[in-house]
């Protein structure tokens, strides 16, 4: 009797370890240490591979990869245990979801997938009893977790929420469907930022001490550049549990370009409580050369490369692009950042590398078609707004600095699209860009807009003029351009703009005089001896006309006699006006015939 009672606590005590274990490999997984992770659920696996549980962590284990990447070896090991499981136990729900996550990881049929998620639902809800026609809330709770994973374009968000808020409505203890519910709001993008934060908050509630939960949030203000609030939501996470790692290595990341000192402190931390890595010699790396310790940086980096080589750590080229583009030597840093950059898996890959991608071809001319496939990359995967503005001016800049104007142009209009509200600043940078490109059109549009919203600088003013000038042989349309800038200058301030406007009617002046003068030279320009004018003679008179107007605005900005301007004004009106007189009545003078060839 006693034996027996023996065995029975025996069975007892092993089936609380198999628990242990697997809630342990859960919170490793939680914690992105995924080493660790497989270890222990590995041994909760050996100990009872019958167990649908025990297989199903395991795959998951497998599914996680190495918490950057997860390889075709990874996923095609997670498969084979859950198949093994299938031919093994049968049709298991927990082993029907961890083959349709599989689906999802393969890049599988979509419906497929959610097939044997349905399934696995239906095998699990309650035929009778209390809980008749309620499903497994740990199966819904499986199901949203495997549509959480990957990106964007990985599994159905919307559907994993929709089972992950059943999972809620029957378990209201589990912190994790609220963590996972979380995860395919953000996946959602958009406008899901507030509904990422409202579940991780459910998760908070539910487990006080979700170090996970709090991080999450704080990564959502990070992306949004919200220093107070992540700061307030990691520190939380560390209050909670100071051996959770990644919020290390997130305040590693921010701080290592704005305070290295600090940044040293949380790498630092991230190393004592992560999986012991290979990669985390590649972050002593990184760190050395934040610190401007270049030799011992690439040292460092060599090292580590001898012994696992850039396949296994590929972000040792990063380091090394890095260090070569600051000691010098741009040819070592364009190889290793592009070698880095067309073939690192893209989860290794961070929208700073596309910008240093940027920075090294821009010192190779011939180089900027390969350095925009890289921004376009960035762009796609850096969705915050200043960052994206960023970028594009680091295009603009090189294209700028090969004199490849127009699409530095296309780069500027690009980045004023994003950011919406102009400075000074960016008037200029776009009006300037257009000028130089040639694109005077643009470039007159753009000064129009810089002059309405900085009529106080003189720039905008240039620029118009400028492009006006130089903007076809259209004259017509240059004195329409000068009567509007014109206009401009008589609004903003007459008196500072004088002068200016005086040199727009020299300008409009002299077109006419040269004008009318080619109108006497035609074949027609005749008035017959009873004083008939010809169409060209009619013409010529209606542009001295215009020409005398144009005088009398000479006139009004310069109106004291004597004045040089009012005297050049008044002696040219004088001739016009003769000239408007003569072959206005040529007959009163008896000169019809001379009428016919001069002035």
């Amino acid at each position: 009797m006693k034996k027996s009672v023996a065995l029975m606590f025996a069975a007892v005590f092993a089936v609380q370890c198999l628990t242990a274990q697997v809630a342990e490999g859960i919170k490793l997984l939680h914690y992105e240490k995924n080493k660790s992770a497989k270890e222990v659920l590995q041994k909760n696996y050996d100990a009872n591979s019958k167990d649908p549980q025990a297989i199903y962590w395991l795959g998951q284990a497998f599914l996680a990869g190495n918490g950057i990447e997860v390889s075709k070896e990874d996923v095609s090991a997670a498969k084979a245990i859950y198949q093994k499981g299938l031919q093994e136990i049968g049709s298991d729900a927990w082993l029907l979801v961890g083959m349709g996550h599989v689906e999802l990881r393969e890049g599988g049929d979509l419906n497929s997938a959610k097939q044997k998620f349905e399934q696995a639902i239906t095998a699990t809800t309650e035929t009778k009893g209390k809980n008749k026609g309620k499903p497994n809330a740990g199966i819904l709770t499986a199901i949203g977790r495997a549509n959480a994973d990957g990106d964007s374009k990985m599994g159905d968000p919307i559907y994993g929420i929709d089972k992950l808020k059943q999972a809620a409505a029957l378990d209201l203890v589990n912190p994790d469907i609220y963590i996972y519910m979380g995860i395919s709001f953000q996946k959602l993008g958009g406008e899901n930022g507030g509904e990422a934060v409202k579940a991780y908050t459910e998760a908070i509630s539910r487990d006080p001490k979700s170090a996970l939960a709090m991080f999450r949030i704080g990564i959502i203000y990070k992306s949004q550049n919200n220093e107070e609030l992540f700061n307030q939501y990691f520190d939380n996470a560390k209050t909670a549990d100071p051996a959770f790692p990644p919020v290390y290595y997130a305040l590693y990341q921010y701080y290592s370009e704005k305070d290295v000192t600090r940044a040293k402190g949380y790498l630092d931390q991230y190393v004592q409580t992560a999986d012991k890595d290979s990669r985390n010699e590649l972050y002593q790396a990184d760190y050395l050369f934040r610190a401007g310790k270049y030799d011992e940086s690439l040292a460092k980096a060599k090292e580590l490369d001898a012994a696992v080589g850039l396949k296994a750590v590929p972000r040792l080229g990063v380091v090394y692009a890095f260090n070569y583009l600051r000691k010098g030597d741009s040819l070592s840093s364009r190889k290793y950042i592009e070698e880095f950059l067309t073939t690192a898996p893209a989860s290794e890959i961070q929208s700073s590398d596309y910008k240093l991608g940027i920075e090294v071809l821009s010192k190779f001319p011939g180089s900027e078609t390969v350095a925009e496939g890289f921004i376009e990359k960035a762009l796609l995967a850096d969705t915050v707004k200043k960052n994206q503005i960023a970028l594009i001016n680091a295009a603009a800049e090189m294209f700028g600095k090969a004199k490849s104007y127009q699409a530095q142009l296309n780069w500027m209009k690009r980045g004023m699209q994003i950011k919406g509200s102009l400075t000074e600043a960016d008037h200029y940078a776009l009006t300037s860009s257009a000028y130089n490109a040639k694109a005077y059109a643009q470039t007159i549009e753009f000064a129009k807009s810089y002059m309405a919203a900085h009529p106080d600088k003189p720039q905008p003013y240039s620029f118009f003029k400028r492009a006006v000038m130089v903007n076809g042989t259209d004259t017509a349309a240059i004195i329409k351009n000068l009567d509007y800038l014109d206009s401009v200058y008589a609004q903003v301030d007459i008196e500072k703009y004088r002068k200016a406007i005086f040199l727009n009617e020299y300008f409009k002046i002299n077109y006419y005089v040269n004008q009318f003068n080619e109108i006497k030279k035609r074949p027609d320009f005749k008035i017959t001896t009873k004083g008939e004018k010809s169409a060209s003679v009619e013409e010529f008179l209606a542009v001295c006309q215009k020409a005398v107007l144009v005088a009398d605005k000479m006139l009004a900005l310069y109106p004291t006699a004597g004045e040089e301007n009012n005297k050049y004004a008044q002696d040219v009106k004088a001739t016009i006006q003769k000239t408007i007189e003569y072959y206005s009545n040529p007959g009163a003078k008896g000169n019809a015939s001379g009428a016919k060839t001069g002035s």
